[in-house]
């Protein structure tokens, strides 16, 4: 399959996510090609007439939104998101997600825990039957002691770590911080190693996404498929 197919089955996926948002809703906007289609969508809605605000993840969506005419609530203030609505790395068949590709992880967590209803959105490639190779798991750290950091995740996670870089420079998220990418083989228990990468002092967040998908829409030659779930 081409990439501009895949390019459709990700603009399908985001305009049946849309069909979520309801005039008035605060709307959590994701960070990555599929998002991008679902920020587009929401434009015409707005241009349509609907009435809602948008809480971006990163710069990045921050800017398209402005472009298409989404009103944006400042990032200081105290929101409550309806829905939010983003794209993922990988899912696996319990609807456990790898996300921070795009390294916006931390803000993308922190949109989706305070989201009623979180919507995942993505092309059919990105179903996978466990988390991991050939995807790595990108990880959060403060710029002070990262490398000790990283060790203690080689350690714990018997997994080689690699410092993302950007241009020649280690690459660095709109917080300030750096990203190492976990090359593990597989992740049979996302929820065990969340909780234990989350206890190794340095580590701001990781992208392991567990138990937090409310819905699942996905693009594929067939059609769109969409999953409702249980959190966990």
């Amino acid at each position: 399959m081409t990439t501009p197919d895949l390019d459709a089955l990700k603009q399908a996926a985001a305009r049946k996510a849309v069909e979520f948002v309801k005039d008035g809703m605060v709307v959590g906007l994701g960070t990555g090609s599929t998002a991008k289609h679902m920020v587009i969508a929401l434009g015409e809605k707005v241009r349509a007439g609907m009435k809602l605000r948008g809480v971006p993840t990163s710069h990045d969506t921050a800017d398209l939104a402005r472009r298409y005419g989404i009103p944006l609530i400042d990032a200081e203030d105290i929101w409550t998101v309806d829905v939010a609505i983003d794209g993922a790395d990988q899912v696996d068949p319990h609807f456990n997600l790898i996300k921070g590709g795009g390294g916006a992880l931390l803000k993308e967590k922190i949109v989706a825990a305070s989201a009623k209803q979180f919507i995942v959105l993505v092309d059919h490639t990105k179903r996978v039957p466990v988390l991991g190779h050939p995807f790595p798991l990108p990880i959060e750290v403060i710029l002070f002691g990262w490398g000790n950091t990283a060790r203690e995740i080689e350690v714990r996670t018997k997994s080689q770590v690699v410092l993302r870089q950007q241009n020649g420079a280690p690459f660095r998220t709109e917080s300030g911080h750096l990203i190492v990418d976990v090359h593990l083989t597989r992740i049979d228990n996302p929820r065990e190693v969340e909780i234990q990468l989350n206890q190794i002092p340095g580590v701001v967040e990781t992208g392991l996404f567990v138990g937090r998908t409310d819905v699942l829409i996905v693009g594929t030659p067939q059609g769109v498929e969409m999953y409702r779930t249980v959190r966990t």
